[in-house]
Protein backbone atom coordinates (compact mmCIF):
# COMPACT_ATOMS: atom_id res chain seq x y z
CA UNK A 1 0.00 0.00 0.00
CA UNK A 2 3.15 2.74 0.67
CA UNK A 3 4.52 1.60 -2.70
CA UNK A 4 1.58 2.35 -4.59
CA UNK A 5 0.58 5.95 -2.30
CA UNK A 6 3.88 6.85 -3.71
CA UNK A 7 3.61 5.90 -6.81
CA UNK A 8 0.17 7.77 -7.11
CA UNK A 9 2.31 11.21 -5.46
CA UNK A 10 4.92 10.79 -8.09
CA UNK A 11 2.55 10.59 -11.08
CA UNK A 12 0.20 13.22 -9.91
CA UNK A 13 3.47 15.60 -9.43
CA UNK A 14 4.84 14.66 -12.99
CA UNK A 15 1.29 15.71 -14.34
CA UNK A 16 1.38 18.53 -12.25
CA UNK A 17 4.63 19.98 -13.56
CA UNK A 18 3.74 19.89 -17.01
CA UNK A 19 0.43 20.85 -16.73
CA UNK A 20 2.23 23.82 -15.77
CA UNK A 21 4.42 24.36 -18.19
CA UNK A 22 1.76 24.08 -20.71
CA UNK A 23 -0.04 27.14 -18.80
CA UNK A 24 3.23 28.97 -18.76
CA UNK A 25 3.76 28.29 -22.28
CA UNK A 26 0.21 29.21 -23.27
CA UNK A 27 0.05 32.54 -21.46
CA UNK A 28 4.14 33.51 -22.97
CA UNK A 29 3.32 33.58 -26.37
CA UNK A 30 2.08 36.14 -27.84
CA UNK A 31 -0.37 36.21 -30.91
CA UNK A 32 2.37 37.86 -33.38
CA UNK A 33 4.82 35.10 -33.78
CA UNK A 34 5.61 34.02 -37.48
CA UNK A 35 3.50 31.52 -38.89
CA UNK A 36 3.96 28.07 -37.66
CA UNK A 37 2.68 24.54 -38.36
CA UNK A 38 0.25 22.67 -36.48
CA UNK A 39 1.86 21.62 -33.42
CA UNK A 40 1.49 18.25 -30.90
CA UNK A 41 1.10 18.45 -27.28
CA UNK A 42 4.21 18.59 -25.39
CA UNK A 43 6.47 17.50 -28.10
CA UNK A 44 5.73 20.38 -30.45
CA UNK A 45 6.87 19.97 -33.69
CA UNK A 46 9.76 17.19 -33.08
CA UNK A 47 7.27 14.65 -34.80
CA UNK A 48 8.10 16.87 -38.36
CA UNK A 49 11.79 16.54 -38.23
CA UNK A 50 12.81 13.72 -40.65
CA UNK A 51 15.95 13.24 -42.48
CA UNK A 52 17.59 14.95 -44.89
CA UNK A 53 16.85 17.66 -42.30
CA UNK A 54 17.36 20.47 -44.98
CA UNK A 55 15.46 19.23 -46.96
CA UNK A 56 13.01 18.87 -44.77
CA UNK A 57 13.07 22.72 -43.24
CA UNK A 58 12.90 23.79 -46.55
CA UNK A 59 9.60 22.43 -47.45
CA UNK A 60 8.59 23.83 -44.65
CA UNK A 61 9.85 27.21 -45.54
CA UNK A 62 8.37 27.08 -49.16
CA UNK A 63 4.41 26.50 -47.48
CA UNK A 64 4.84 28.71 -44.17
CA UNK A 65 6.98 31.26 -45.48
CA UNK A 66 10.72 32.47 -45.22
CA UNK A 67 10.25 33.18 -41.49
CA UNK A 68 9.08 30.08 -39.39
CA UNK A 69 7.93 29.83 -36.10
CA UNK A 70 8.94 25.79 -34.74
CA UNK A 71 8.57 24.48 -30.95
CA UNK A 72 10.85 21.75 -29.97
CA UNK A 73 9.63 20.41 -27.01
CA UNK A 74 10.23 23.41 -24.52
CA UNK A 75 12.59 25.29 -26.65
CA UNK A 76 11.49 27.77 -29.34
CA UNK A 77 13.34 27.68 -32.96
CA UNK A 78 13.31 30.59 -35.85
CA UNK A 79 13.88 29.07 -38.94
CA UNK A 80 14.90 31.65 -41.32
CA UNK A 81 15.32 31.27 -45.12
CA UNK A 82 15.39 34.55 -46.63
CA UNK A 83 18.83 36.09 -47.08
CA UNK A 84 17.67 39.48 -46.40
CA UNK A 85 16.47 38.28 -42.95
CA UNK A 86 19.02 36.34 -42.23
CA UNK A 87 21.44 39.82 -43.11
CA UNK A 88 19.22 42.02 -40.81
CA UNK A 89 19.71 38.99 -37.84
CA UNK A 90 23.57 39.18 -37.90
CA UNK A 91 24.01 43.33 -38.92
CA UNK A 92 21.18 45.26 -37.64
CA UNK A 93 19.84 42.57 -34.44
CA UNK A 94 22.65 40.33 -33.90
CA UNK A 95 23.06 41.56 -30.46
CA UNK A 96 19.60 40.21 -30.00
CA UNK A 97 20.57 36.99 -31.15
CA UNK A 98 24.23 36.65 -30.16
CA UNK A 99 23.15 34.78 -26.89
CA UNK A 100 23.45 30.65 -26.69
CA UNK A 101 20.92 27.99 -25.65
CA UNK A 102 21.90 26.13 -22.90
CA UNK A 103 22.08 22.70 -23.14
CA UNK A 104 23.64 19.59 -21.73
CA UNK A 105 26.81 19.40 -23.61
CA UNK A 106 27.64 23.18 -23.45
CA UNK A 107 26.97 22.20 -20.14
CA UNK A 108 29.76 18.99 -19.23
CA UNK A 109 31.46 19.23 -22.08
CA UNK A 110 32.19 23.39 -22.44
CA UNK A 111 33.44 23.99 -19.17
CA UNK A 112 29.56 25.19 -18.49
CA UNK A 113 28.80 27.05 -21.86
CA UNK A 114 31.89 29.38 -21.18
CA UNK A 115 33.90 28.40 -24.17
CA UNK A 116 33.51 30.89 -27.22
CA UNK A 117 31.28 28.59 -29.56
CA UNK A 118 28.55 28.60 -26.35
CA UNK A 119 29.07 31.36 -24.20
CA UNK A 120 26.42 33.98 -24.26
CA UNK A 121 27.01 37.77 -25.42
CA UNK A 122 28.38 39.64 -22.56
CA UNK A 123 32.27 40.62 -21.14
CA UNK A 124 33.50 36.83 -21.08
CA UNK A 125 32.25 36.86 -24.42
CA UNK A 126 34.35 39.58 -25.60
CA UNK A 127 37.05 38.80 -23.78
CA UNK A 128 37.46 35.75 -25.92
CA UNK A 129 36.81 37.59 -28.92
CA UNK A 130 39.32 39.59 -28.42
CA UNK A 131 42.14 37.18 -27.55
CA UNK A 132 41.14 34.79 -30.56
CA UNK A 133 40.89 38.03 -33.34
CA UNK A 134 43.71 39.72 -31.98
CA UNK A 135 46.24 37.60 -30.35
CA UNK A 136 45.65 34.02 -31.73
CA UNK A 137 44.63 34.28 -35.15
CA UNK A 138 45.35 38.14 -36.16
CA UNK A 139 46.86 38.05 -39.88
CA UNK A 140 50.49 38.01 -38.47
CA UNK A 141 50.05 34.91 -35.60
CA UNK A 142 48.73 32.82 -38.70
CA UNK A 143 51.34 33.47 -41.13
CA UNK A 144 53.97 32.19 -38.86
CA UNK A 145 52.60 29.14 -39.17
CA UNK A 146 52.82 28.81 -42.63
CA UNK A 147 56.01 26.40 -42.79
CA UNK A 148 54.25 24.26 -40.69
CA UNK A 149 51.16 24.07 -43.38
CA UNK A 150 53.33 23.34 -45.68
CA UNK A 151 55.32 20.27 -44.00
CA UNK A 152 51.74 18.86 -43.20
CA UNK A 153 50.55 19.24 -46.58
CA UNK A 154 53.60 17.64 -47.73
CA UNK A 155 53.43 14.82 -45.81
CA UNK A 156 50.11 14.25 -46.65
CA UNK A 157 51.22 14.26 -50.49
CA UNK A 158 53.79 11.39 -49.40
CA UNK A 159 51.67 9.34 -47.86
CA UNK A 160 48.55 9.69 -50.69
CA UNK A 161 51.46 8.55 -53.49
CA UNK A 162 52.32 5.60 -51.01
CA UNK A 163 48.75 4.37 -50.31
CA UNK A 164 47.74 5.06 -54.50
CA UNK A 165 51.55 2.43 -55.47
CA UNK A 166 49.85 0.08 -53.78
CA UNK A 167 48.07 -2.52 -55.98
CA UNK A 168 43.90 -2.62 -55.66
CA UNK A 169 44.12 -0.37 -52.26
CA UNK A 170 41.74 2.33 -51.39
CA UNK A 171 42.58 5.72 -50.55
CA UNK A 172 40.18 7.75 -47.63
CA UNK A 173 40.63 11.16 -48.77
CA UNK A 174 37.91 11.93 -46.11
CA UNK A 175 39.96 10.38 -43.14
CA UNK A 176 43.36 11.80 -44.79
CA UNK A 177 41.51 15.68 -44.78
CA UNK A 178 40.05 14.66 -41.08
CA UNK A 179 43.83 13.83 -39.89
CA UNK A 180 45.43 17.01 -41.87
CA UNK A 181 42.97 19.23 -39.99
CA UNK A 182 43.65 17.57 -36.63
CA UNK A 183 47.92 17.84 -37.18
CA UNK A 184 47.74 21.52 -38.26
CA UNK A 185 45.64 22.45 -35.52
CA UNK A 186 47.29 20.47 -32.58
CA UNK A 187 50.74 21.70 -34.01
CA UNK A 188 49.82 25.59 -33.99
CA UNK A 189 48.29 24.73 -30.19
CA UNK A 190 50.62 22.70 -28.63
CA UNK A 191 53.61 21.93 -31.30
CA UNK A 192 52.09 18.52 -31.49
CA UNK A 193 51.30 15.69 -34.12
CA UNK A 194 48.61 13.27 -33.38
CA UNK A 195 47.66 11.41 -36.23
CA UNK A 196 49.66 9.59 -38.93
CA UNK A 197 50.86 6.01 -39.26
CA UNK A 198 54.16 7.29 -38.31
CA UNK A 199 52.41 8.69 -34.86
CA UNK A 200 52.71 5.55 -32.52
CA UNK A 201 52.58 7.07 -28.89
CA UNK A 202 50.11 6.41 -26.02
CA UNK A 203 49.33 10.17 -25.98
CA UNK A 204 47.66 10.29 -29.61
CA UNK A 205 46.05 6.98 -29.15
CA UNK A 206 44.11 8.87 -26.28
CA UNK A 207 43.90 11.88 -28.14
CA UNK A 208 42.04 10.06 -30.78
CA UNK A 209 39.90 8.16 -28.71
CA UNK A 210 38.92 11.31 -26.84
CA UNK A 211 37.91 13.09 -30.09
CA UNK A 212 36.23 10.44 -31.11
CA UNK A 213 33.91 10.20 -28.09
CA UNK A 214 33.41 14.04 -28.17
CA UNK A 215 31.98 14.13 -31.81
CA UNK A 216 29.93 11.14 -30.89
CA UNK A 217 28.30 12.81 -27.71
CA UNK A 218 27.96 15.91 -29.70
CA UNK A 219 26.22 15.13 -32.58
CA UNK A 220 23.96 13.12 -29.93
CA UNK A 221 20.17 14.12 -29.57
CA UNK A 222 20.10 14.98 -25.95
CA UNK A 223 15.82 14.76 -25.24
CA UNK A 224 17.19 16.50 -21.85
CA UNK A 225 17.61 19.71 -23.87
CA UNK A 226 13.73 19.67 -25.24
CA UNK A 227 12.56 18.34 -22.09
CA UNK A 228 14.37 19.93 -19.23
CA UNK A 229 12.15 18.24 -16.87
CA UNK A 230 13.65 14.79 -17.73
CA UNK A 231 17.46 15.64 -16.90
CA UNK A 232 16.59 14.09 -13.31
CA UNK A 233 16.68 11.06 -14.75
CA UNK A 234 18.56 10.74 -17.25
CA UNK A 235 17.24 8.02 -19.30
CA UNK A 236 19.51 8.09 -22.28
CA UNK A 237 22.65 8.00 -20.71
CA UNK A 238 24.18 10.83 -22.19
CA UNK A 239 24.99 12.75 -19.46
CA UNK A 240 26.72 10.61 -17.59
CA UNK A 241 28.97 9.86 -20.48
CA UNK A 242 29.83 12.89 -20.68
CA UNK A 243 30.94 13.97 -17.31
CA UNK A 244 32.90 10.71 -17.36
CA UNK A 245 34.41 12.06 -21.45
CA UNK A 246 35.32 15.78 -19.86
CA UNK A 247 37.08 14.47 -16.79
CA UNK A 248 39.72 12.65 -18.99
CA UNK A 249 39.64 15.51 -21.63
CA UNK A 250 40.62 18.04 -19.11
CA UNK A 251 42.80 15.85 -17.60
CA UNK A 252 44.20 15.78 -20.72
CA UNK A 253 44.07 19.38 -21.78
CA UNK A 254 45.67 20.52 -18.21
CA UNK A 255 48.59 17.92 -19.06
CA UNK A 256 49.38 20.15 -22.26
CA UNK A 257 49.24 23.49 -20.43
CA UNK A 258 51.61 22.16 -17.79
CA UNK A 259 53.93 20.60 -19.84
CA UNK A 260 54.17 24.07 -21.81
CA UNK A 261 54.68 25.72 -18.37
CA UNK A 262 57.57 23.27 -17.40
CA UNK A 263 58.81 23.75 -21.05
CA UNK A 264 58.94 27.94 -20.99
CA UNK A 265 60.88 27.32 -17.46
CA UNK A 266 63.25 25.22 -19.18
CA UNK A 267 63.99 27.52 -22.31
CA UNK A 268 63.81 24.28 -24.67
CA UNK A 269 65.02 25.28 -27.99
CA UNK A 270 63.98 22.14 -29.93
CA UNK A 271 60.92 19.43 -29.41
CA UNK A 272 60.30 15.80 -31.08
CA UNK A 273 57.76 15.91 -34.09
CA UNK A 274 56.75 12.34 -34.75
CA UNK A 275 57.34 11.86 -38.84
CA UNK A 276 59.64 15.12 -38.65
CA UNK A 277 62.37 14.33 -35.69
CA UNK A 278 64.19 17.47 -34.25
CA UNK A 279 62.93 20.95 -34.53
CA UNK A 280 63.76 24.19 -33.24
CA UNK A 281 60.40 24.96 -30.88
CA UNK A 282 58.16 27.72 -32.28
CA UNK A 283 55.96 29.34 -30.09
CA UNK A 284 52.73 27.85 -29.63
CA UNK A 285 49.39 29.33 -29.02
CA UNK A 286 49.48 27.85 -25.41
CA UNK A 287 52.82 29.53 -25.11
CA UNK A 288 50.97 33.13 -25.73
CA UNK A 289 48.23 32.43 -23.98
CA UNK A 290 50.63 31.62 -21.05
CA UNK A 291 52.45 34.82 -21.72
CA UNK A 292 49.00 36.38 -21.81
CA UNK A 293 48.22 35.22 -18.30
CA UNK A 294 51.52 36.72 -16.81
CA UNK A 295 49.50 40.15 -17.48
CA UNK A 296 46.18 39.09 -17.05
CA UNK A 297 45.54 36.32 -14.54
CA UNK A 298 42.20 36.98 -13.53
CA UNK A 299 41.24 36.34 -17.26
CA UNK A 300 43.63 33.58 -18.60
CA UNK A 301 42.83 31.21 -16.03
CA UNK A 302 43.68 27.45 -16.85
CA UNK A 303 39.94 27.03 -17.58
CA UNK A 304 39.53 30.23 -19.90
CA UNK A 305 42.93 28.24 -22.05
CA UNK A 306 41.71 24.56 -21.76
CA UNK A 307 37.79 26.15 -23.39
CA UNK A 308 40.27 27.60 -26.04
CA UNK A 309 41.81 24.89 -27.09
CA UNK A 310 38.45 23.05 -27.36
CA UNK A 311 36.99 25.67 -29.58
CA UNK A 312 39.64 25.28 -31.92
CA UNK A 313 40.77 21.65 -31.99
CA UNK A 314 37.04 20.31 -31.97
Amino acid sequence: MEVSHWFNFAALFFFLVLASKLVIYKLGNPNNLPPSPPSRPIIGHLHLLKQPLHRTLCELSNKYGDILFLRFGTRKVLVISSPSAVEECFTGKDVIFANRPRTVAGKHLNYNSTTMGFSSYGEHWRNLRRLTTVELFSTNRVATFSDMRKEEVQLLLKQLFRDSSKQQSKVGLTTSFMELTFNVAMRMIAGKRYYGKEVVDEEARQFQNLIKEMEALRGSSNMNDFFPVLQWIDFQGLEKRMMGLMKKMDKFLQDLIEEHQRVRSQSSQSTKIPGLGHQKRNMTLIDVMLSLKETEPEFYTDQTIKGVIMCREI
